[in-house]
């Protein structure tokens, strides 16, 4: 489903009111919206919790949201990325996460057919090393390299400055190749 921006903008407007267009801004946001919590949670069944949060928070606070299409999206990812960041401050859920990607791989290598063991163990670390950064550096790594933004986006995004966001990029890959590496020279867990 793809309408033009100025459609999108009424449709906003609209939703205020009427839960039918909200339904329909729904439609049109969820997948990418999922496709961030997923990238971010590595869970599936906890990116569909968040992504309700996120879709919950957003009617509820829709009165309050200005201005159109572009930022509606960047509205929403930042409510998305506030409710990411609050599903992983839980250390219990953070740890859990952490053995659901272990388990999953483990599944995966059984289920793939012609699965290469190298493969699956690199993701497994880079999985890791991902939740293992601060969530700011998770942010600013799945805004960019997982949903394709440009740092004045990410930067619209998360409320911040574009030099403060390309800081955090460069950190945060300097850090994630740090851990990657560690944990390839020494063959073990990255945490």
């Amino acid at each position: 489903m793809t309408i033009s921006e100025a459609e999108q903008t009424d449709l906003i407007q609209r939703a205020c009111t009427d839960p039918d267009a909200f339904a329909q801004l729904y439609l049109l946001h969820y997948n990418n919206v999922f496709n961030y919590c997923v990238r971010r949670l590595f869970d599936r069944h906890s990116a569909e919790d968040v992504t309700s949060t996120v879709f919950f928070k957003a009617m509820h606070s829709l009165s309050y949201f200005q201005g159109g299409a572009t930022d509606f999206r960047n509205w929403l990812l930042r409510i998305a990325t506030n409710a990411v960041n609050d599903h992983l401050r839980d250390t219990k859920r953070r740890a859990d996460v952490m053995q659901r990607v272990i388990r999953n791989t483990r599944a995966e290598s059984v289920f793939a057919i012609g699965t290469d063991d190298r493969l699956l163990e690199k993701k497994a670390h880079l999985k890791q090393a991902l939740l293992s950064l601060k969530p700011k550096y998770q942010n600013v790594i799945a805004l960019r390299f997982f949903e394709k933004m440009k740092l004045t986006e990410i930067a619209a995004c998360l409320g911040k400055n574009p030099s403060t966001i390309r800081t955090w990029l460069a950190r945060a890959t300097a850090k994630l190749r740090k851990k990657l590496n560690a944990a390839v020279n020494t063959g073990g867990s990255i945490l």
